[in-house]
């Protein structure tokens, strides 16, 4: 190769990679194709054995080894910085994979259960207690299971009290009806652990619900400007919470949670821990009145009055009213502004502390109160004020 040409060079290499490109050699077009980079050993054997004579001013032995070390030594470099790259992100990743592990395992097991449970109704005079009953006509997938199969089906999801108290998050599992047999259970401490774990995840659930569209409303009341988007949501919220005035400020007091100790003691007393007639033929967690023709008439009903009891036909839409009752109605706006003023002092809601205030959900008033404060206390009920739901990609988890 003459001198003029060789001085156009940088290095040895960079002749090699010339003289196969000036030759047409097939093989440097491949791996430059694939993007590899050839050493200068390798360039040299493919030159050779296409009968091309190498540069002149070929380097030595040992600087040929030194480059090539050179060039080990930074693919080596990138390929370390590759491997640590990917443990970091498997370290970062694996809360995530956790959870969709746990997300899974949750959807398998309830698909189970249900897939394995759910049966047609015989038209026997005395049903089976293993078998699931259907409880709604036509093509609904509300189901009942019995106290024995549920108990069992939250043992497989690893759901227990004891867990959550100590800050487990609860499986988010939406029984859409309580178990005909958990009076069978007697009034034991089995009883009602099973009754709690029922409502908990429907408790929480409706409560995030409001706990977004809080988070949302402040967001709006943030702003200078609000979009057509946001006046709609508002527009919609003011109907929800019954507000006719469009004030803001009843919204934001309105808009609130109603503390699980509370829900949960007010479930268990006006539905005998599950065990009414109420509940189990109704899903009337709570003895909401009504007067229209959809509901169950009360047997010992006194004459003069003339309502009924409010029925579901799913449980958590019983908990739904429960809430959207206590956060309109006009007797318990002495609750609201109690609870307005728990959150402007501290942001946090004492459920026991508020129970004062909801001696109008019954008739016996301050006895009433006395009922829910020793439910809430007896069972250790404030505890689960700071319970959350499992996070989980199902967003309405999964209903039984």
């Amino acid at each position: 190769m003459p001198k003029k040409i060789e001085k156009l060079f940088t290095s040895y290499r960079d002749q090699l990679v010339h003289l196969a490109k000036l030759y047409g050699v097939v093989e440097i077009k491949s791996y430059a194709r694939s993007a590899k980079r050839l050493t200068i050993s390798q360039l040299e054997l493919l030159l050779i054995k296409n009968k091309i004579k190498l540069p002149v001013n070929r380097s030595s032995d040992k600087a040929m080894l030194k480059q090539e070390l050179k060039e080990n030594s930074i693919r080596n470099a990138y390929l370390s910085f590759a491997f640590i790259f990917l443990i970091a992100c498997f370290i970062m990743m694996r809360p995530y994979i956790k959870n969709v592990v746990n997300e899974v395992k949750f959807s398998h097991v309830t698909e189970e259960y249900k897939s394995a449970k759910i049966s047609k109704p015989k038209k026997t005079k005395k049903q089976n207690s293993n078998t699931v009953e259907e409880n709604l006509p036509d093509n609904s997938n509300t189901i009942s299971l019995n106290a024995e199969t549920t108990s069992n089906l939250f043992d497989d999801l690893g759901y227990d009290l004891k867990g959550v108290r100590a800050g487990q998050k609860v499986k988010p599992i939406y029984l859409t009806k309580l178990p005909k047999d958990l009076n069978k259970l007697g009034n034991t401490k089995k009883k009602r652990e099973l009754f709690i774990k029922i409502i908990l995840p429907l408790i929480l659930d409706e409560n995030e619900k409001i706990t977004e569209d809080r988070k949302k409303l402040f967001k709006i009341l943030g702003k200078n400007f609000n979009t057509v988007g946001e006046r709609v949501w508002l527009k919609r919220r003011f109907k929800q919470y019954k507000i006719e005035d469009k004030d803001l400020s009843k919204l934001k007091m309105r808009m609130d949670i109603v503390p699980v100790s509370i829900a949960i003691a007010q479930a268990a007393n006006e539905s005998g821990w599950g065990t009414s007639r109420f509940a189990l033929e109704g899903n009337a967690l709570f003895g909401q009145w009504t007067w229209s023709k959809k509901g169950i008439s009360p047997k010992n009903k006194d004459p003069n009055k003339s309502h009924k009891i409010l029925q579901f036909q799913v449980l958590k839409a019983s908990v739904r009213a429960y809430k959207n009752n206590l956060n309109t109605h006009k007797a318990y706006q002495e609750f609201r502004e109690a609870r307005a003023q728990m959150r402007e002092e501290n942001d946090k809601l004492d459920g026991l502390g508020l129970t004062i205030y909801l001696k109008n959900y019954a008739s016996i008033g301050e006895k009433y109160v006395s009922i829910l404060q020793d439910i809430i206390e007896k069972n250790s009920l404030t505890d689960f004020d700071k319970a959350d739901l499992l996070p989980t990609k199902l967003k309405t988890g999964v209903a039984l």
